[in-house]
């Protein structure tokens, strides 16, 4: 059987996650979380909906530099709202729900990226799995929210655009995305599960959009008046490290103690 499994250049990523002429791009998701527990039942604990807003700049040497801010934010499985507080369903404890707020994502492109090319449809698949030591382990203070050495985390990607698009010299960038991204991840420090025995498993799905009325709502007005430094992706690639939530929640630690409303105003 013949592999439809091909290298592409880094330059038909760059346009098909951003575009070659450097113009910021915006994508849109929304999915569920669940829990996985040992020899428990599925939990449908979230719904979720996010949006992140990026570039890519050519920086000189065949390859780009990605910047980005994104959010994503928990809702509730039943009514679609977003989630204030959240009762956890095993401690029984009501905490504030910290929505992610990662500014900066950061990243390089380069060299060449496979591909499943599919006659019409062509789909850029990444299988990434992150291993470092967590930022909140050894803080007496997180004891209760996030006490493991080690985050470990799988993230499953998949892009597909038209392949005729996808190829067109004339063309810098892929109008039509369909992201498909699942994740197997710890329990979120703002949780409050300490070392009960489980991991959250994410399915989500989503699309580039072509500008901020596509999105809904309440995540314009969320947009508008509270995060509006997230309507813009950077211009140049920024010297500060990644945000994670795992960051974000040590760096807010005591707004979160104080309940604060999350995201907090940017």
């Amino acid at each position: 059987m013949v592999s439809n499994i091909k290298e592409l250049d880094a330059s038909f990523w760059v346009k098909t996650r951003n575009s070659l002429a450097s113009q910021q791009t915006i994508l849109f998701w929304t999915g569920s979380i669940y829990a996985l527990i040992p020899n428990e039942p599925k939990h449908h604990l979230f719904k979720m909906a996010g949006m992140s807003v990026s570039r890519s700049l050519a920086n000189g040497d065949k390859g780009w530099d990605f910047t980005s801010r994104e959010l994503t934010y928990y809702l509730d499985p039943k009514t679609d709202r977003v989630l204030r507080h959240w009762e956890n369903p095993w401690t029984k404890e009501i905490v504030p729900v910290v929505h992610v707020a990662n500014s900066p994502v950061q990243g390089r492109f380069h060299g060449r990226f496979p591909a499943l090319i599919e006659r019409d449809l062509t789909t850029f698949m990444f299988d990434l799995f992150t291993h470092y030591p967590n930022p909140l382990a050894g803080d007496k203070r997180f004891i209760d929210y996030s006490p493991i050495k080690t985050y470990q985390a799988t993230e499953l990607f998949k892009f597909t655009v038209p392949t005729q698009e996808l190829l067109d010299p004339q063309t810098t960038e892929v109008s039509q995305v369909i992201l498909s991204w699942d994740r197997i991840g710890p329990w979120l420090p703002w949780m409050k599960m300490g070392t009960k025995p489980g991991q959250l498993v994410y399915s989500a799905h989503g699309s580039k959009v072509n500008d901020f009325g596509e999105l809904p709502q309440w995540l314009q007005e969320e947009l508008d008046y509270r995060l509006p430094s997230y309507k813009k992706a950077p211009t140049t690639k920024l010297n500060q490290e990644n945000m994670t939530s795992w960051r974000y929640f040590k760096r807010h630690f005591d707004a979160y103690l104080a309940g604060e409303h999350f995201p907090l105003s940017a």
